[in-house]
């Protein structure tokens, strides 16, 4: 495995970042830093009634995140590796779907202040999957308050993660297509892609695996 001391594993809810993340984590013996989503008391209230509650669920988001890498800015990175199930600036992509105007606004002016202040990971995995394919994966994994998530709000989420993610350009970059992917079940899917990771990678790369 290559000598990355940073690695951010992103996408959609229910596309599997946080799953392959551990994987990661575990294979390289690398701390695993994860997303307190189930610590935001604003979560399943907002998957009930969205335009009431998205400010109060965003801010909350973007301190704990903010509070969560500032802990790794204020130490040695390279002590110990890192993996992250997600990447600090994916915060605006929720918030440019889940805000009304005044209120992104706000959101604008505060999150550059908080973002340039945090280490950025040394490559970002990107996993795509169709919609349908992340509906369903929701569906298995049967978290109560997700119950409540509208195929019309995840085709929005998603389209702005791929639009997100064709602009990047802050680090390098592996776009991985997931529909077929099993990386639990199918042993040969994650050591493929951990040798896709093992590549000396720059800019922004894609990664479809063969049927």
């Amino acid at each position: 495995m290559s000598e990355l001391s940073y690695i951010a594993v992103e996408g959609v809810i229910g596309v599997g970042k946080t799953t392959l993340a551990r994987m990661i984590a575990e294979r390289l013996d690398a701390e695993l830093v994860l997303e307190a989503a189930d610590e935001n008391p604003f979560l399943p209230q907002f998957y009930k009634d969205p335009s009431r509650f998205a400010f109060q669920t965003q801010v909350f988001f973007l301190l704990s995140r903010y509070h969560q890498l500032g802990q790794l800015a204020a130490r040695d990175l390279f002590a110990q590796r890192i993996v992250c199930d997600y990447l600090f600036e994916k915060d605006g992509l929720f918030a440019s779907v889940n805000l009304r105007e005044a209120e992104l606004l706000l959101y604008e002016k505060i999150s550059p202040l908080l973002s340039e202040r945090l280490p950025k990971p040394e490559l970002v995995i990107y996993l795509q999957a169709r919609t349908d394919v992340l509906l369903d994966r929701i569906k298995r994994r049967k978290v109560p308050h997700e119950r409540a998530i509208q195929k019309d709000y995840l085709e929005a989420l998603n389209a702005a993660y791929n639009h997100f993610f064709f602009h990047y350009e802050a680090t390098p970059l592996l776009v991985v297509k997931t529909d077929e992917i099993d990386f639990v079940n199918r042993p040969e899917h994650f050591e493929d892609l951990l040798r896709q990771v093992e590549r000396p990678l720059s800019g922004k790369e894609y990664y479809v695996p063969a049927p």
